[in-house]
């Protein structure tokens, strides 16, 4: 009896599993999709301009995707999504209007609708990177400390990929067209404060889909870098 009660716990599992699995695979696709199709019509339509008005929808169905396989919505979660999206949207107008933290630049007409000169997406973007690299580095038997360090560099690293292709795609524009080293020391600094909040917020850090989302943007702009 006993025997038979922990193969039927067993065998119960396994299709919730398979379901999972199955959520997983399905928002990865309609992740690749829409990136693959982004990516076309960015690099080779003969009209891209169209295709960078769907930016930040684009934005948007990622953030959907993603949250949807967060675990704990709780009031920590909450709180900390909420600082996230402040703290980067107030980063990004202190920078635009004094220069300061990331260096002299302006945004363009590619993410959509804007407030004070930035647009509003942005707010979601900073979210979506300190959530998804915060996620990443939960897998690494480091110091609380060394994770937040290495997920700030980690979205570092793709803004340097990010950055080059920012003016053609109309997101943002550098004076002089001159990216500063301001500008990752800034993103490094904001990003490693958002991760020791990051770290020290009491939610469940799992996510399956994060690092799906990581790879697709890092495959995105290296794409367009090549191609650009």
């Amino acid at each position: 009896m006993f025997a038979f009660g922990q193969n039927s716990k067993r065998f119960s599992a396994q299709p919730q599993f398979c379901m999972k699995d199955k959520k997983v695979a399905l928002a990865v696709f309609v992740l690749v999709v829409f990136h693959i199709v982004g990516f076309y019509g960015l690099a080779f339509s003969a009209n891209p301009a169209w295709f960078r008005e769907l930016s930040a929808l684009n934005l948007l169905l990622t953030n959907f995707l993603l949250f949807s396989f967060h675990k704990t919505w709780n009031i920590a979660f909450a709180v900390f999504a909420v600082i996230v999206l402040l703290v980067g949207f107030f980063s990004e107008v202190i920078g635009v209007h004094t220069g300061l933290l990331f260096g002299d630049y302006d945004y363009g007409q590619g993410l959509g609708y804007k407030l004070w000169e930035i647009p509003l997406i942005i707010a979601l973007n900073w979210l979506l990177l300190v959530y998804s690299t915060g996620i990443l580095v939960q897998k690494l038997s480091w110091h609380w400390l060394l994770k937040a360090f290495a997920a700030a560099a980690l979205m570092v690293l793709l803004d340097m990929l990010i950055e080059p292709v920012t003016a053609v795609l109309d997101y943002w524009t550098w004076a002089d067209y001159r990216i500063p080293v301001s500008n990752y020391l800034g993103w490094l600094g904001v990003a490693f404060v958002l991760h020791l909040l990051f770290q020290k917020s009491r939610f469940q850090k799992q996510n399956a889909l994060a690092p799906f989302v990581l790879g697709v943007q890092f495959l995105f702009f290296i794409g367009l870098n090549l191609v650009l």
